[in-house]
């Protein structure tokens, strides 16, 4: 059996040593070498290319962001970063998903975890997606005029907020999307091409725990015309917002004995292993054949979604999958291509166009 390289990256030798051990433990896997920080991380995945990195975020003479940007521009490997659970970790976090990072693993206390074991499973699994995952050799974006590799400052007003209101009355369409690992980055690239007076709501699910999502949230805010919030219970969907589910809650689209439509959040049970699920909020879109509906399923492992997209095309919606030339990972839209809940394959950079054509 080939046994997957790896190049584990981290500033503690405590903490290389648990990452090491946990690792070896799965036979299909081997680390090469370690790396005490960015500039050795850079270095030792030209040398040795790896076939997947594990990398921390904080980190002397070069951070884990810096050493990401240059790997995803110069050599790219797929890279799941270690997150600590603080403010300014999940900002990280977002930051890196965004630079080209492939997917994260919470650390479970802090930057030295003795407890990292609790989350061996996550990571065992995390790395074999990220061996098959696709990555691609990306610009820096620090230069971008669009972006900014570091989170933005939580006090400043975000880009994405016009000064327009929404317009009055019940919402006559809607949108909803469901991904999962390559997510974050995918959601970038479709939400920031979306026009700030889109005239449907935007319903999100993005599998990722708790905490994250906000952060998710308030990055796409700063760099979208649209608005892009964390969902709250009970509020009305407006055009022209995205909401994203809110890690560890299921969300749907709820109608009111008023008529009105509601965001609904629950603590309901995972469903195909998630919470929130995408097979949750496209099923609470199915009866709702009033409404002008499109769903998209993109990038993810698993078939979350799949089923539900199905039953919304049955329904009369317009589904649509992504192609697996821009896939991240091709598990969740192939899923939906091979249940035929696809009326539409498209590559990520269509997909934006294909929303606001229906909406028309």
């Amino acid at each position: 059996m080939t046994r997957h390289k790896v190049l584990v990256v981290d500033d503690s030798a405590f903490m290389r040593k648990i990452i090491t051990d946990l690792i070896t433990e799965d036979p299909a896997f081997e680390v090469i070498d370690t790396a005490r920080n960015g500039e050795e991380a850079v270095r030792k995945v030209r040398e040795l290319a790896p076939a997947v990195v594990t990398m921390d975020v904080e980190m002397p003479l070069m951070d884990g962001l810096k050493a990401l940007e240059i790997i995803m521009r110069e050599h790219p490997v797929p890279v799941v970063m270690l997150s600590s659970l603080t403010d300014a970790g999940t900002r990280e976090t977002i930051a890196a998903l965004e630079l080209g990072a492939v997917d994260f693993v919470q650390k479970p206390s802090g930057s030295i975890s003795l407890d990292l074991h609790k989350v061996k499973r996550q990571l065992l699994d995390k790395l074999k997606a990220a061996v098959r995952a696709r990555v691609a050799r990306t610009p820096s974006l620090a230069s971008s005029a669009n972006a900014s590799t570091r989170p933005p400052d939580a006090n400043q007003p975000a880009k994405g907020w016009p000064s327009r209101r929404p317009p009055a009355g019940p919402i006559v369409k809607v949108a909803a999307i469901g991904t999962s690992t390559g997510g974050p980055r995918a959601l970038q690239t479709v939400l920031s091409a979306l026009p700030a007076d889109f005239p449907a709501p935007i319903l999100v699910v993005q599998h990722m725990p708790p905490v994250f999502t906000k952060s998710l949230a308030d990055r796409l805010n700063s760099l979208c015309a649209i608005r892009v919030r964390e969902a709250e219970n009970g509020e009305v969907p407006a055009p022209g917002t995205a909401y994203i589910a809110p890690g560890g809650r299921h969300m749907m689209l709820h109608k009111t004995a008023t008529g009105d439509y509601v965001i609904r959040l629950t603590d309901d049970p995972a469903v195909n292993g998630h919470r929130p699920s995408v097979d949750v909020l496209f099923d609470s879109l199915v009866p709702f054949t009033e409404l002008t509906r499109v769903a998209v399923i993109m990038t993810g492992m698993g078939a979350d979604g799949a089923r539900g997209l199905r039953r919304l095309k049955d329904s009369g919606a317009l589904t649509i999958a992504e192609s697996e030339e821009t896939c991240v990972v091709y598990g969740m839209p192939r899923a939906a291509v091979d249940m035929q809940a696809a009326r539409l394959v498209a590559n990520l950079h269509d997909i934006p166009g294909q929303m606001a054509a229906l909406f028309n």
